[in-house]
């Protein structure tokens, strides 16, 4: 079977000569110049790879990227920029983006990324979605706990945090720890659905509802009966449809769009949202009594930055992981891997250390993973976050200094200035910057 490449970029010359290249190495190649069109176009021919540039007129790549993981979560991207920078570098790997390739493209470095991905798929993996919960933070032990409390009642949970997180592991733990385990649980991504048809896809319609209605159809909440649904995404429902969640909260019931009869939604209800629901409310875009209904739990989770003791725990898990699904076996991480991985802020979660590990575990050998094995970008963090934390250690080492100073003299900050050897000015200024008062 062809492995299908798409291209978007604005530049012809580029879309022409990639695609040719692509081609003579045997690759089903086509492209896309206009941005709004390639999600159109992916529903009209799907692709296994897409090719993304980020500078181009009205859309952006990383928002086009970003509309391609709400449509297309698993759909494999590399970034080709001629405009790379490490904060669109960033922010390409938090949206999932496999590798960022600068402009003038080095072909043969692009095909070698493309024909190891190719490779790697063509013995893809069985169990394509890990649910694993791996943690050693305690405020992630917490969450374990509560879901063990939650799990067995029918109460709806509200799970909220940044994007990456891990909100859906966290759903899968609720619903196979209940009683409903052994029945279905229907995932749904609410802003993946477009907005004509939402009322459809979750209720069903009858026949003749609407001019393409055919025949009659059931809706997710009917296919979930006596199991869970998962409401990714709640956030981005519109007023109308929240207004029809509530109504199945308070009494179970709804109504196929085009129909008259209450049906009974027997399922449970998990909701989770990146959004600041506080802040919808405020702006009249989140029903506050809908937000009531739902958040009878609320599972607030924590980002990866801040769950310093998980990273390890995640990396090795996820190497294993990869390890089995690529044939790779039993891989070890450098050294200089892991402090690479312990440095680094992951401001796309959890999402982001697992797309990287796959990508190293991809070009890794010789049963291990070292630094040429990770993205290039990630190299370049390397230093900067060395540099980083040189002076965060400066900052903390200051700051206790300063504090013993002011202890031994009292609180007098000019005794304290004596104490350092330094004009009181100097130290005023210093406390100040070190947000001390």
């Amino acid at each position: 079977m062809e492995f299908r490449i798409l291209i978007v970029d604005d530049e012809l010359q580029v879309c022409r000569s990639l695609s040719e290249v692509l081609r003579t190495k045997g690759y089903r190649a086509r492209y896309e110049m206009d941005p709004k069109k390639v999600i159109p176009s992916l529903e009209a021919e799907p692709a296994d790879l897409v090719l993304l540039d980020i500078r181009m007129p009205e859309i952006g790549g990383i928002d086009v990227l970003k509309i391609l993981r709400k449509t297309n979560p698993s759909l494999p991207v590399i970034i080709i920029s001629g405009h790379a920078t490490v904060d669109n570098a960033v922010r390409a790997m938090k949206y999932g983006a496999l590798n960022l390739f600068t402009k003038p493209i080095k072909t043969a470095s692009l095909l070698k990324e493309i024909d190891e991905y190719r490779e790697s798929t063509a013995q893809k993996r069985l169990d394509s979605e890990d649910t694993t919960c791996i943690f050693e933070d305690a405020r992630m032990k917490l969450i374990q706990s509560i879901v063990e409390t939650v799990a067995p009642t029918n109460v709806p949970v509200l799970i909220t945090g940044e994007s990456g997180t891990g909100k859906e592991i966290i759903a899968n733990a609720v619903h196979s720890l209940s009683r409903r385990r052994d029945r279905s649980f229907i995932k749904v991504n609410c802003a993946s659905i477009p907005e004509t048809l939402l009322e459809s896809e979750m209720f069903g319609h009858e026949k003749g509802a609407y001019t393409d209605a055919k025949e009659q159809k059931r809706g997710l909440f009917e296919l979930a009966s006596g199991g869970s649904i998962f409401l990714d995404e709640i956030g981005d429902f519109n007023l109308a449809m929240q207004a029809k969640l509530l109504r199945i909260l308070q009494d179970g019931k709804f109504v196929r769009l085009g129909g008259s009869r209450l049906m009974k939604a027997d399922c449970r209800i998990i909701a989770a949202t990146n959004k600041d629901l506080d802040a919808a409310i405020r702006a009249g875009e989140f029903r506050e009594d809908l937000y009531y209904r739902l958040a009878v739990v609320n599972i607030v989770v924590p980002p990866l930055r801040e769950r310093k003791d998980d990273i390890m725990p995640l990396s090795l898990h996820f190497t294993a992981h990869y390890g089995r699904v690529y044939g790779k076996g039993t891989l070890s991480v450098s050294p200089e891997v892991k402090s690479v991985l312990m440095r680094h802020s992951w401001p796309g979660n959890v999402r982001e250390l697992k797309n990287f590990v796959e990508r190293a575990v991809i070009f890794a050998h010789a049963g291990s993973i070292e630094m040429p094995d990770i993205p290039e970008q990630y190299r370049d963090f390397a230093g900067q976050t060395e540099q980083a934390d040189l002076h965060d250690r400066y900052e903390t080492a200051a700051r206790s200094v300063i504090l013993e100073a002011l202890s031994l003299a009292n609180g007098v900050r000019q005794d304290a200035a004596k104490l350092l050897r330094i004009d009181r000015k100097t130290l005023y200024n210093q406390m100040k910057k070190l947000k001390l008062k």
